[in-house]
Formats: structure tokens, sequence, C-alpha cells
């Protein structure tokens, strides 16, 4: 009687592939090297598979964005509006929107024009934003206009913090801006150290929210000013 063949114990050596592994890896190559870095074969590459290991998983770099936004988006935290007032619970979740975005600034803008098709997290997020609006007495028609108005200023607040302390000293030009140049000096005076992207943020958002309710025919509850 023959031998049964020998299999060598223990586990194997690759390891299998994974949405959330392969998501993992995607995110490190986009935050350290940036969107053009990312390709299917530097990201096979980086998972130590052959690119036909990886393509079995996702069927392009478009589908590798999307699990990544994906992932992205599901940190912003949406738990408050449903349990806020609109204005309340808009602001908290713009608030962690832009905290979350803050440290992915290189991948704000693929992750701006991403369909949300298939990104279950994003989804969920949008659903909850909506919900609250329309709780808020918002009208059907103004709620996804609402939501990218309030993403554009997530945006861009989102990349000001990346900006230094600095950003707006004149310096040697000071004599050809000085009222630019006061603003700046009385800015750094009132708010002590509170950097302006942080001031301009607050400030935007409540001007937005304020106005844009006002175009939906909304009341603005006050909020808390505690």
């Amino acid at each position: 009687m023959s031998a049964a063949p020998y299999r060598p114990a223990g586990r194997p050596t690759t390891r299998v592939l994974t949405r959330r592994r392969i998501t993992d890896a995607a995110l490190r190559i986009l935050t350290r090297e940036g969107v053009g870095a990312l390709t299917m074969n530097h990201l096979a590459t980086s998972l130590k598979v052959t690119p036909a290991a990886l393509y079995n998983h996702a069927s392009s770099k478009r589908d590798i964005l999307l699990w990544v936004q994906d992932r992205i988006l599901g940190e912003v935290a949406i738990e408050q509006l449903d349990e806020l007032p609109w204005y309340d619970g808009i602001t908290a979740w713009a608030t962690s929107y832009r905290a979350i975005m803050s440290d992915y600034t290189p991948l704000i803008a693929p992750i701006a024009v991403m369909p949300i098709t298939d990104a279950p997290a994003t989804t969920r997020m949008y659903e909850a934003v909506a919900r609250a609006l329309e709780r808020g007495g918002w009208p059907s028609p103004a709620i996804v206009p609402t939501i990218v108005a309030i993403e554009s200023l997530v945006y861009g607040a989102a990349y000001d913090t990346r900006a230094p302390d600095d950003v707006f000293a004149t310096g040697e030009l000071r004599e050809e801006a000085p009222v630019f140049s006061a603003a700046f000096d009385a800015h750094s005076a009132a708010y002590q150290g509170n950097r302006i992207a942080g001031v301009a943020f607050e400030a935007g958002l409540e001007a937005l929210l304020t106005g844009l309710a006002r175009r939906a025919g909304v009341e603005v509850d006050t909020h808390s000013d505690n």
C-alpha cells in the first residue's frame, strides 16, 4: 500500500486577498504617493500577488477608488443627524466630514466626482443627511443641491487646514496691502492663536446653512449657544 503524498502543515505562504486588505494597501499608496501612483500593477506588487489575482477581486482601478472612498466616508460621524435638530445635526456632520477629509486631502479630487453606486457606507451617509433635512422641513428638490453646496465648503475647508499659519502674511509687501495686513493682524489678536481655517469654516458653515435654509423656505431653529 503506497503512502499518501506528503502535504506540508501550517498556513499557506500567500495571504488570501480580501476587499479590506486590497483597500488598505490602496489607501497606503494613495496617501504616500498620490493618485497617479495607484495602478493595478503597483497595487498587486504591494500586496505580493500577481495582477491576475488582483483582477479576480477588482475589475479596474475605479473599483479600487470606490472602495477607498467608501472606507473614508464611512469614518464620517452621522449619529447626531438622527439625534439633533437639523441645524445642529448638519453642523456636527459637516464638522466631522471636514476633519476626516483633512487627513486625506490628496483624495478630495477623485472622491468629489466618484459616483456612489455600490458604495454602501457612502450611501448610508447621504441617506442620513437627507433624512435630517427632510425632518427639518426641506423640500425634496432642495435636498441634494444643499448637500452638494455643503460638501463644496467642506472640501475647500479641508484643504485650508494644510495651509501654514502665516499663509496671509504680506511680509515686505505690507505697504502694498495695508488694509489686508491690518485685518490679518486683527484676526490673530482677536482669536488668540485660533487658526484662520477653523474660524472661517465655522463662519462659512453658519452663513451657508442659514442662506440655504432661507432659499428653501425652511425655518432656522436657534442652535445651541451654550
